[in-house]
């Protein structure tokens, strides 16, 4: 490890790894989650009271760490917290919730060299520069700046040393798998590691990420609700990534707002993350409360294009009609379509209702015609259900393989679920769904005005995002 930076080497990260998971996670019993009746699978997934590591030690450790360590901490933050002793709970959610966008920073004399060595001296591309960061990510730090023509701009800038600390990473994923295994089905496969690995490439390709950003931001240009600030891609570098800034107040203030206000963001959030693989085959692979912001226009912005992936339109169409025939019932079709695509073994002792009831306690939240609200509790239980080996139900599932091209859909589709739990959110998320899966017109207000949007769009650019 260098001043300044961030642990490097192989030996190093699996050591630090190791001590910790070997003093904190392995410590008490195990989750135990039960399903409540058949009809409220969908509502009522609870998780009993557990053994958890110590927030303190999670941001110390997974924090100074950075790169992909740091990721599994952001996943582990929108987590609920219903086991931790009441007295103590909404001590131990503030100081894991700082992973998802308060996470040490690095002195600003460290992260000015990073940024000089891409665009050089700091003057000649800013005009004014704030060295206190406004954001600490997994990857990068982000400041706020203005450039000469007088744009206000968020600047992401890489940490040093994460690149050989992620690829350390990737040298290391079978023993970083252990620790993540509760955050995805089968993550010690070899295919999904190496999905994985792919994917924690990516975020550190800020080039990409700036093309990927643009696209985007393009295609949002105009949206009456959402918003996504734009790269601007003749400052960006392997190094650097400037954006246009979003002047918006965070999650914590969505927490705040009246149930109306908060069940219209979180349609929004519904309809960004979730409902972009259907229509455009394509969605951000990240969705955390640190990445979405209430703009001063009153717009949900969305930042933090990263992990962004592209699927087949094949793969989508399958996983669409996987959701059709759970909500419509047909458990002999979605176990047949889980066998052809390889993800249950014939031989393995699942059974057709197995499988069925595995696919409601995970996704019957937006599978079911009815009006749900979304707590971090039952958000919690289905995240743990559908992938906690230690959890005594569906034990047979836990040892099917989700295919790699598979991995991160379901890992958006529950972490933005998570994610709506945090906001305690209510809706008939199947309604919202249809319009996807059924290809049916919007139920709701915000459904209809989008759609018009849509309808009067120019058609200049990409096209317009539903």
């Amino acid at each position: 490890m260098v001043a300044g930076g961030v642990p490097r080497g192989r030996m190093t990260r699996s050591a630090k790894l190791g001590q910790y998971a070997a003093g904190q996670a392995v410590r008490g019993v195990g989750r135990r989650l039960t399903m409540i009746g058949r009809t409220d699978e969908a509502r009522q997934v609870l998780a009993e009271r557990s053994a958890m590591m110590k927030a303190q030690q999670i941001v110390a450790v997974l924090g100074s760490m950075k790169g992909s360590a740091m990721k599994l901490g952001q996943m582990a933050s929108v987590l609920d917290l219903n086991f931790v002793p009441e007295a103590h709970r909404e001590q131990f959610r503030q100081q894991l919730a700082a992973l998802q966008d308060r996470a040490p920073a690095m002195p600003f004399p460290t992260m000015r060299q990073v940024i000089e060595d891409d665009l050089g001296p700091l003057e000649r591309t800013f005009s004014e520069f704030d060295e206190t960061s406004v954001a600490a990510a997994s990857i990068g730090q982000v400041h706020r700046a203005r450039l000469h023509d007088g744009r206000v701009v968020a600047v992401k800038v890489k940490y040093p040393g994460v690149e050989r600390a992620v690829h350390a990473d990737i040298g290391n994923l079978e023993f970083l798998s252990k620790m993540g295994k509760s955050m995805l089905p089968s993550l010690a496969d070899t295919g999904v590691l190496e999905e994985v690995a792919a994917n924690l490439r990516s975020e550190l390709d800020y080039e990409r990420e700036a093309r990927t950003q643009h696209r985007v931001a393009q295609r949002y240009r105009g949206h009456p609700l959402i918003t996504v600030p734009d790269s601007i891609e003749q400052y960006c570098t392997h190094n650097v990534l400037v954006t246009e800034y979003v002047d918006g107040k965070p999650f914590s203030h969505l927490q705040t707002l009246p149930d109306a206000e908060r069940d219209h963001y979180g349609e929004l959030i519904y309809r960004f993350y979730l409902g972009s693989l259907f229509t455009d085959n394509e969605f951000c692979g990240d969705p955390h409360p640190g990445n979405v912001l209430l703009a001063a226009d009153g717009k949900l912005a969305f930042v933090d294009f990263g992990l962004y992936n592209e699927m087949d339109a094949a793969h989508v169409e399958f996983e669409r009609s996987c959701l059709r025939a759970a909500a419509e019932g047909r458990a002999d079709d979605l176990y047949n379509a889980w066998v052809g695509r390889g993800i249950i073994d014939p031989d393995a002792q699942v059974t057709v209702e197995e499988c069925m009831a595995y696919v409601w306690a995970v996704t019957g939240w937006h599978l079911l015609d009815e009006v749900v609200t979304i707590t971090p509790e039952f958000a919690t239980g289905a995240l743990l259900l559908a992938a906690d080996p230690r959890s005594s139900d569906f034990q047979g599932m836990h040892k099917q393989l989700l295919p790699p091209e598979h991995v991160f859909s379901r890992r958006a589709d529950l972490f933005t679920f998570a994610t709506l739990g945090q906001l305690r959110v209510t809706a008939n998320w199947h309604q919202l769904a249809r319009e996807w899966l059924y290809d049916e017109p919007p139920q709701t207000a915000i459904g209809a005005t989008i759609a018009q949007w849509r309808a009067t769009a120019d058609g200049s650019g990409d096209r317009p995002a539903r």
